[in-house]
């Protein structure tokens, strides 16, 4: 499998990124993860995407820890801070205290001394980029992360927070982590062309929109599949999302592909597309995934999904995604009760 450049890092990484979020939820047998991830390194995979929150009591990072043992050295290995980790408010977010303290646990369960790429899992709005930056900064200089990068953030955060370490002469976010599939393709209005002028490597998540773009969900058939699913994802009973998946198959067919590997394709396609973060969960799910790792799509294949779904254009809600907090609480874009609340 051939690599690409993450971003300005001098880094390589394969154009398939092992994601892990299933690992010890979706597939509670370690064992069987770790000979997913096996699998995944003998096929040419050298990237690996956890984060402390994945399966309960950071599970997902102890698996990855115990599968690369042995291997560590042949894998960019990449987690995230900033989830609930219990019920204390303080074991969560990117404020230096959690950030430097979290940092040591997932080095614990990673069974290793350096993190390859510590990403900000999501926005904090009650903390400064610059407060998350020195943490970060301060974790990179004493050798304990050699990157940084930062996932799911507004366009309006990822100039902010190159600005802010520009200012302060701090280390800069060299990679992002949003959204990307067929259906949901929001980042090429800004946020793509923005990473792309900072030089900042982009991993995609869902890539198969949470399965659907798989062809096992079709049109008029039940939403959940309750043995697979911890939550329904929103985008299931969105009807733009399911009319369109019924367009994609036929076009799939005609290009001699399922839409499994249609969709991975067009993913890691773009060029300012650094990686795609799979995530199987069972083996078989793997071995399909890298059967189709070398498929190219050509332009009359992606004219046509252009017409399906127009560049830039999300179908619908994204499943999981920041909301800004005012678009949640009523209060804060109401004047009158922002002036009660402050007396």
């Amino acid at each position: 499998m051939r690599t690409r450049p993450l971003g300005r890092t001098g880094i390589q990484v394969s154009p398939y990124c092992l994601g892990t979020m299933n690992f010890g939820i979706g597939n509670p047998d370690r064992d069987d993860c770790a000979r997913i991830i096996h699998r995944a390194l003998d096929a040419g995979i050298n990237f690996v995407d956890t984060a402390d929150v994945y399966g309960p009591h950071g599970v997902s990072e102890e698996i990855v820890g115990a599968a690369l043992r042995g291997r560590r050295d042949d894998v960019v290995l990449a987690t995230k801070v900033n989830g609930p980790m219990g019920d204390d408010p303080n074991r969560r977010g990117s404020s230096r205290r959690w950030i430097i303290s979290e940092v040591e646990h997932s080095l614990r369960r990673l069974q290793t001394d350096h993190i390859d790429l510590y990403q900000i899992h999501h926005p904090d709005p009650g903390t400064d980029l610059e407060e998350s930056l020195s943490a970060l900064t301060d974790l990179v200089r004493s050798g304990k992360v050699r990157a940084i990068g930062s996932s799911n953030l507004p366009v309006s955060e990822i100039v902010e927070a190159q600005w802010v370490a520009d200012r302060r002469g701090l280390q800069r976010f060299r990679t992002e982590q949003p959204t990307y599939s067929i259906l949901n393709r929001g980042i090429e209005r800004e946020i793509l062309p923005t990473c792309s002028r900072f030089g900042m490597g982009v991993l995609v998540w869902s890539p198969l929109a949470m399965g659907l773009l798989t062809g096992r969900y079709r049109k008029g058939d039940p939403v959940q599949d309750p043995q697979k699913m911890h939550w329904v994802p929103r985008h299931m009973t969105d009807e733009r999302k399911r009319d369109a998946v019924e367009e994609l198959l036929p076009l799939a067919q005609d290009a001699g592909l399922s839409l499994t590997h249609l969709a991975m394709a067009f993913a890691v396609t773009h060029p300012g597309v650094t990686a795609a973060i799979i995530g199987p969960r069972t083996m078989q799910q793997l071995e399909d995934l890298l059967a189709g790792a070398t498929t190219t799509l050509d332009d009359e294949v992606l004219d046509r999904i252009d017409r399906i779904v127009p560049p830039g254009t999300d179908l619908g809600p994204l499943d999981i995604s920041y909301t800004p907090p005012a678009l949640e609480d009523p209060a804060l874009r109401r004047r009158h009760a922002a002036e009660r609340a402050a007396g």
